[in-house]
């Protein structure tokens, strides 16, 4: 086994940088032990990490008799229900659920959202000290604007934003199977919520992808209820959950360097390019989930046998110098910018659209409201949660500077 990183560990999370050239040390695929998941292979390289992502037909999500490659043998059929969902499923099933839910996701439809999402985000900006200075930026801003887009897309209630908030707290501190044991309990009470959106949409009809989830099981679509409540739990957390670590993460980067800030504030036309680039660097989604090896397979000299499991090290990808010229370096008008924070394939996002332009919206919002926006505190005083696989900032605590 290859020298071991402690993929939740500050050291790793505050400069995924080392870590990764470490294992990329040791060859393109190296085995390591991975927290909940345990000994595993992991991608090095860009190279390395877009053909695991890219070829289904050899790494499947999935062992014979339809297990999960990363999922604990122990957890509960009913929670484990939870993420049967079109993320951790391969061909046809994939296509099948993606399709359902692919219109209200296609460039257009987003574009249309952007005005509102926009409004919201300035909404937010002017809350953002209501409750007191200094304000913590992670759960005051960056957390509520993906979700307050989320709910909406998929048409829950106002008066229920508070549960989510608190699930997603109860995710982010997830970060070993104990923790896991712990989290059941909400997951639990989360999926009864969910089927009882379903249900009220069933008797009382609706707006939103809800609404449409049951409309498709009306008209005899090829989807059971335990597979619309895995879609909705997971558009809620994967459409929530991740933009909030890209929104956090980027606007720390741009405070701890006003000069980055400032030329960023000078000309908002740049935010695009500034968005490609807090991808890749951030790197919020840091890996995919297990695969299993179906068959012996030489990765660039590494041999893997039949039966291994398999994970793309999104970060590592996004920081091979061999992909992008001096990777460490946050370079906001990088280009070409060979990033897979999205992943490639089959899998590749279904919400990019959704999160660039909530992206672009916070940062301008929150930046037109409050030019002088700084850290309350050092950045090395700055910590992030021990949640493998998602870089994540705990708190981030900000003043006006007015």
């Amino acid at each position: 086994m290859a020298e071991l990183v402690d993929f939740a560990g500050e050291a790793f999370l505050r400069d995924p940088q080392a870590g990764v050239a470490s294992l990329r040390s040791n060859g393109p695929v190296v085995a390591t032990k991975f927290p909940i998941i345990g000994r595993v292979w992991v991608t090095t390289t860009y190279e390395a990490t877009a053909r695991v992502l890219k070829d289904s037909a050899l790494f499947t999500l999935r062992k014979e008799g339809g297990w999960l490659a990363g999922l604990p043998w122990w957890m509960p059929k009913s929670i484990a229900a939870v993420a049967n969902n079109m993320l951790t499923m391969d061909e046809p099933d994939h296509t099948r659920l993606r399709d359902i839910v692919d219109e209200a996701f296609r460039r257009r439809a987003v574009l249309d959202m952007e005005p509102h999402i926009r409004a919201i985000a300035d909404r937010l900006a002017d809350e953002l000290f209501m409750a007191g200075s200094p304000a913590d930026l992670v759960q005051r801003y960056a957390r509520l604007l993906p979700l307050a887009v989320i709910c909406e897309l998929l048409g829950l209630p106002l008066a229920d934003r508070p549960k989510f908030i608190a699930w997603a707290n109860s995710i982010a501190n997830l970060a070993s199977a104990f923790g896991l044991v712990r989290l059941m309990g909400g997951l639990f009470r989360m999926r009864r919520y969910l089927q009882g959106r379903l249900q009220v949409a069933r008797e009382q009809g609706g707006e939103g992808l809800i609404a449409e989830l049951v409309r498709v099981e009306r008209e005899g679509g090829r989807i059971t209820p335990d597979e619309m409540v895995s879609m909705v739990f997971l558009l809620l957390g994967a459409g929530s959950e991740t933009t909030t670590h890209l929104i956090s993460g980027s606007v720390f980067e741009l405070l701890k360097d006003p000069v980055r800030r400032d030329w960023l504030t000078a000309d908002w036309s740049r935010a695009s390019l500034a968005v490609e680039e807090f991808l890749r660097f951030v790197s919020p989604v840091q890996f995919s989930k297990p695969r299993y090896v179906r068959a012996g397979v030489d990765i660039e000299g590494v041999k893997l046998k039949k039966g291994d499991r398999i994970m793309a090290m999104i970060v590592a990808a996004n920081l091979d110098p061999k992909a992008n010229e001096h990777p460490e370096r946050l370079d906001l008008e990088r280009r070409p910018n060979r990033h897979l924070a999205f992943g490639t394939g089959i899998h590749f996002c279904l919400g990019h659209q959704l999160a660039r332009i909530e992206a672009i919206c916070a940062l301008q919002a929150l930046f037109t409201r409050w030019p002088k926006l700084k850290l309350a505190i050092e950045p090395s005083q700055i910590h992030w949660r021990r949640r493998p696989g998602i870089r994540m900032i705990a708190e981030l605590p900000v003043v006006a500077d007015s």
